[in-house]
């Protein structure tokens, strides 16, 4: 079995902004996989399915993004899944909108919620995928930008990369991170 974490703010003032993409992908995965969220136990919302005979949970943590970690480490413990299994979803700065990169294990890059998932879990050797955003904001306004929705201008660029790391995500599932970055890094 296999946990994707998309992470982000709950709240629907929180819907559409950047900071949110991870929850949008697992969003579009739950539409392929004919499942929907609901209640997961812990400080989460999940969804179940299937895909290619494979199970896969989908996790959206409840705790805010800074906070990530409670959930993760909760999620895994309720399915009784390794983090090598499990992959997190996230927004990141550093890369230009529309880029995504797979990596098995790594830093926290400066991500809040990254930072406190490897808190918890005690370790940086996870699988996770990054979406880029870009980094389009002045000095002082990275929270401003990071909590505001995607310009018009940007919509469709975002959109062809929310399918791109949907493919990979689900890739990562049937194949393995190895595999899957080398398909779609």
């Amino acid at each position: 079995m296999s946990v994707i974490v998309g992470l982000g703010n709950i709240g629907t003032e929180y819907n559409g902004t950047r900071h949110n993409i991870g929850f949008e992908i697992v969003d579009e995965i739950a539409k392929t996989l004919k499942t929907s969220f609901g209640p997961g136990g812990g400080p989460f919302e999940i969804a179940e399915g299937r895909h290619k005979g494979r199970k896969i949970v989908l996790v959206r943590p409840t705790t805010f993004m800074n906070r990530s970690g409670t959930a993760v480490k909760k999620a895994l413990a309720k399915f009784n899944t390794d983090k090598q299994d499990c992959l997190i979803v996230y927004d990141d700065l550093n890369l230009p909108l529309g880029t995504n990169r797979m990596k098995a294990k790594g830093s926290a890059g400066g991500h809040n919620g990254i930072t406190d998932i490897i808190e918890r879990l005690g370790s940086n050797d996870f699988p996770r995928l990054r979406f880029g955003i870009g980094d389009n904001f002045s000095r002082g306004r990275q929270v401003d930008y990071v909590l505001a929705p995607f310009d018009n201008e940007e919509l469709e660029e975002k959109l062809q990369a929310v399918q791109h790391a949907h493919d990979a995500a689900l890739a990562f599932v049937n194949i393995g991170i190895e595999r899957a970055m080398n398909l779609f890094n």
